[in-house]
């Protein structure tokens, strides 16, 4: 009989995306093949302290409380022990110090395997503005943008950026997800506010051009020689597709999957969606989002290095509909960091 392999659940999250990274996780708990995965739960609360919890009932509560009282470091002695002894970690954290390279970093540097991109990837997955300078430079079409940061604020200018841009135009934290701290500017009333709404949650903005398009999205999977999904489209009820219409509102969107495509733009469309992984030095996973225009001109949004796990989330849902189930697609994600840790780990470290 084979040992099961110690997976390490790692969700919750230093972050504005907290509470999605827990419904995540609870999905991910529940699809993964126990008879093969020996799962611990490693949940991090809102102030940044690594906590292990032996009941699943974690999974059903909303976030994670954090602890009061003083602690040394940011791990407690259980979870340090549980995160040494594991084969592989798959980390579910969405935003800021998760999917931003930071937990990727620690988890490299404790010589563990994990699921996802690795630091430069997951970096670039998060910095809407560098990720769109490379796109850019590798002839990826992108929406126009212009980037302003927190020390900037004196100097933006609703007047000067209407001269660029074309109303309505969106306002976003440079590194941020689900759209959080996003707004949709039509006049200059709504302009102020927007910004100061974006700068609530990073120090840098961007000022985004609005593409009239269908919203189209695409999941990636692997390292090397990944692959891509069938398409799919997200069709707002909202007035974009924000956070609340992500995860608030039960009747937000419509997900349509298939996507209504002529062949030969979804063909495109996952030719696209595996450049731009590969552009951004991705591994293992991602979705890929995209803005399909009425004249067939094609917009690559951005990338997610760790897509939702929800129940409503694209990224599981394309590949399911694609042919891979949920708990197989989980399998795949362990073997592929698997596969990249032990292909890192031939690299020469001493000289």
């Amino acid at each position: 009989m084979n040992k099961k392999l110690k997976v390490s659940l790692l969700f919750g999250g230093k972050s504005v995306e907290h509470e999605v990274s827990i419904l995540s996780a609870k999905n991910v708990f529940e699809a993964i093949n126990k008879d093969k995965y020996d799962v611990s739960l490693i949940g991090i609360d809102k102030s940044g302290y690594w906590r292990f919890f032996t009941d699943a009932k974690i999974l059903e509560q909303k976030s994670i409380k954090s602890i009061a009282k003083n602690h040394n470091g940011f791990l407690n002695p259980d979870c340090g022990k549980v995160l040494v002894n594991s084969d592989v970690v798959f980390p579910v954290l969405h935003g800021t110090y998760g999917e931003d390279g930071s937990v990727q970093g620690f988890l490299k540097l404790i010589n563990k395997p994990f699921v996802g991109a690795g630091v430069l990837g997951s970096a670039l997955g998060m910095d809407k503005e560098v990720q769109k300078r490379l796109l850019i430079q590798a002839e990826i079409t992108t929406a126009k943008f212009l980037t302003y940061q927190s020390s900037e604020l004196s100097t933006i200018n609703y007047h000067a950026i209407t001269t660029n841009l074309d109303l309505p135009f969106f306002i976003k934290p440079a590194n941020s997800g689900s759209s959080v701290g996003a707004s949709k500017v039509k006049n200059e009333p709504e302009f102020m506010p927007a910004i100061y709404e974006a700068f609530k949650y990073d120090n840098k903005i961007l000022i985004e051009e609005f593409i009239d398009g269908r919203e189209i999205e695409c999941s990636v999977l692997g390292n090397s020689e990944p692959i891509a999904s069938i398409p799919g489209e997200v069709v707002s009820n909202h007035e974009f597709y924000s956070y609340e219409a992500k995860y608030l509102d039960e009747n937000g969107a419509v997900l349509k999957i298939p996507a209504k495509l002529n062949k030969i733009t979804a063909k495109k469309i996952q030719e696209l969606a595996i450049k731009t992984f590969k552009v951004l030095e991705c591994s293992s996973m991602g979705r890929v989002d995209f803005f399909l225009k009425r004249d067939g001109q094609i917009f690559i949004n951005e990338i997610n290095t760790i897509p939702g796990f929800t129940s409503i989330s694209m990224y599981p849902k394309l590949w399911e509909a694609t042919g891979i189930s949920y708990s197989e697609l989980i399998d795949r994600l362990i073997e592929l960091a698997i596969e990249k840790f032990e292909k890192d780990s031939k690299i020469k470290t001493s000289y």
